[in-house]
């Protein structure tokens, strides 16, 4: 079997070695067998672990739902219904996160449009609004 070693792994996946250690250390991949010398040599499956946790990080999965999310993956008697819930939660997630966001940009551009940017700092709207008790 072609084994790897943390540097070539890093490599294959662009994943800093750094944080192939840290995976490794959460539990998300497993221990790799060593080398006589002492060196890590990672199974080429690893290669498909650590895209996955890299395409899950991206879609914003915390380390704790990919390691879920991996468990299922892993266990032949998960059911997909589990995965979907997963997904449909972090959906109603980035969908809060969103409206958040929108409502920044509105009150944002509200302030940005009342402050002329000219003069003295004092009687700025923006400073005024962020100057303001709740």
């Amino acid at each position: 079997m072609t084994t790897l070693s943390i540097g070539q792994l890093a490599k294959a996946t662009n994943v800093g070695i750094e944080a192939i250690r840290f995976y490794e250390k959460r539990g998300l991949v497993p221990p790799p067998e060593r080398s006589p010398s002492g060196y890590r040599r990672f199974p080429q499956h690893t290669v498909d672990r650590l895209r996955f946790i890299r395409r899950a990080k991206h879609l914003g999965f915390t380390l704790e739902e990919i390691s879920e999310l991996l468990n299922l993956h892993d266990d032949p008697k998960s059911d997909r219904a589990n995965v979907k819930s997963m997904t449909e939660t972090k959906l109603v997630h980035i969908e809060r996160k969103l409206a958040d966001l929108e409502r920044m940009r509105e009150v944002l551009s509200s302030l940005s449009a009342e402050c002329s940017g000219h003069g003295p700092v004092s009687g700025c709207p923006i400073i005024e609004a962020l100057s303001k008790d709740d």
